[in-house]
C-alpha cells in the first residue's frame, strides 16, 4: 500500500476499536460533497446534473464540520463538483486537519496552482487529483482539451511545496491495458503517494451510458493492467488493499459495503452511498445507518448496482476481509492479483423476487443515452 504508516496504524486503531465495540456497520470514509458545481462538464459524471439554482449552493463551513464530527470517520474526501471552486473550501480543510481526519481534496486542478497558497502541508491533507489517463485519453474523458497539462504543472508544484499528492483515476469502456500500464509508469515517475483507481459506474445521470464497463469486461481489463505492470516489474503505489485488487482482478465473490463510504451533502446524509443519487436523504448520520435497508442494494441485490465494482463499494469489504484473512492478503500484496484461470462466482441474482425492484429490472448497462438536447448543447 501506498498509504503512509502513521495513517494505516490510525485507520486500523480505529476499526479494531469498532469491531471491540461489536459495531456492525461503520464507515472509513465520508464522502463530503460541499456543492455539485463544477468547471467541466464530464461525459460520464453523474453529479452535475442539476438545476441552477442547486448548482449554486454551498455547504457552509458549520455544516461541513459537523458532518466530521457526527460520522467520525478516520479518513474524509472531498468530491464534488470542483471542490476549489467553494470559496470557504481552505476554512473546511483547517478544520478536518485540526481533527486530525485524513483528508483528500479531489480537483481537476484547473484552479489548483491559483489556490494552492491557501493551503498548508501536513500529513493530514492531501490533493487527490483527478486524471483519466495520458493528455489524449484524459482530455477526451474529461471533455476539455488542454487540462492534463495544467493538472501535471499542478501536480509538479504541489510535490516542490512538500504536500502530499495522489492520482484519482477512473477507468471507461474502451481502455486499453498498455496505454493504462503507461499512465501508471508516468505518475509514479511524477513522484505521486499513490494511485486511486476504479471501474467508472453506471450513474444513471451520467450525460452518456455508453462509456461504462460491465463487470466482465472490468475484471479482464485489470488483469491485463496488472500482466503488463508484472512484466515490466513496475512498482506503481495503488492507494487500495491488496485483496480489492484481488477483486478487481476477478478473484474475489465480494458483496458491496455501502456503508463503508457514507455520503454527507447539501442535501444531507444520502442513502445508501456516493454512487446512487435518487435514493434519498436522512437528516442526521444515526438515520442514515439506521434508517437505511442496506439489504436492498448491491451487486445481486438491485438492479441499479449490477455493473459496479467501485472502490467506494468495495474496498470497505477488502478490508474487512484482510482482517479476518491476514495471510490471504499478505499473500495477494506479495505475489500480485491472479491473472489467469476462471473468475470467482459471481454474486446470485436476488432482486426479480422483490416487488420493488420488478420496475427497475433493466439492468443500467442497457439503459441508453438519457442526454437531453439543452445538454448536449450545453456540452458542445
Amino acid at each position: 500500500m501506498a498509504v503512509p504508516l502513521i495513517q494505516q496504524y490510525k485507520v486500523a486503531r480505529y476499526i479494531m476499536g469498532r469491531k471491540a465495540a461489536r459495531q456492525a456497520r461503520y464507515p472509513l470514509v465520508l464522502m463530503l460533497e460541499p456543492l455539485f458545481q463544477c468547471n467541466l462538464a464530464c461525459a460520464g459524471c453523474g453529479k452535475i446534473d442539476h438545476p441552477k439554482d442547486i448548482l449554486k449552493q454551498r455547504m457552509s463551513v458549520e455544516d461541513a464540520l459537523n458532518a466530521v464530527d457526527e460520522c467520525g470517520a478516520p479518513m474524509v474526501s472531498i468530491p464534488g463538483g470542483e471542490p476549489l471552486i467553494h470559496k470557504d473550501m481552505p476554512e473546511i480543510i483547517k478544520g478536518i486537519v485540526a481533527r486530525k481526519k485524513f483528508v483528500y481534496l479531489c480537483t481537476n486542478a484547473i484552479l489548483m496552482k491559483k489556490k494552492m497558497d491557501d493551503y498548508d502541508p501536513s500529513p493530514y491533507f492531501t490533493w487527490s487529483v483527478h486524471l483519466d489517463g495520458l493528455k489524449e485519453r484524459h482530455d477526451e474523458s474529461v471533455c476539455q482539451e488542454g487540462v492534463f497539462e495544467k493538472a501535471i504543472e499542478a501536480i509538479e508544484m504541489a510535490r516542490d511545496r512538500g504536500f502530499r499528492v495522489t492520482i484519482n483515476c477512473t477507468l471507461f469502456d474502451g481502455e486499453v491495458p498498455q496505454e493504462v500500464a503507461d499512465f501508471f509508469d508516468y505518475v509514479t515517475d511524477l513522484g505521486v503517494e499513490g494511485i486511486t483507481v476504479s471501474p467508472g459506474y453506471s450513474y444513471e445521470h451520467a450525460p452518456r451510458q455508453d462509456v461504462f464497463l460491465g463487470r466482465s469486461k472490468s475484471k479482464n481489463l485489470f488483469r491485463e493492467i496488472f500482466r503488463h505492470g508484472a512484466e515490466r516489474g513496475a512498482d506503481w503505489k495503488l492507494n487500495h488493499s491488496s485483496l480489492y485488487l484481488d477483486f478487481l482482478a476477478g478473484n474475489e465473490s465480494y458483496e458491496c459495503t455501502p456503508w463503508s463510504n457514507v455520503t454527507y451533502n447539501i442535501f444531507g446524509w444520502q442513502k445508501p452511498c456516493y454512487l446512487l443519487v435518487d435514493e434519498g436523504y436522512e437528516k442526521t448520520f444515526k438515520g442514515l445507518m439506521e434508517n437505511t435497508e442496506w439489504e436492498k442494494y448491491g451487486v445481486g441485490r438491485n438492479p441499479k448496482c449490477d455493473n459496479c465494482m467501485a472502490h467506494c463499494g468495495y474496498e470497505g469489504t477488502a478490508v474487512e476481509d484482510t482482517f479476518a484473512h491476514p495471510l490471504k492478503a499478505l499473500k495477494v500484496m506479495m505475489k500480485g492479483p491472479r491473472l489467469s484461470g476462471d473468475f470467482a462466482e459471481e454474486i446470485p441474482i436476488l432482486y426479480g423476487d422483490r416487488s420493488e425492484a420488478t420496475a427497475t429490472k433493466i439492468p443500467i448497462s442497457q439503459i441508453g443515452r438519457r442526454q437531453s438536447s439543452e445538454k448536449e448543447k450545453e456540452l458542445g
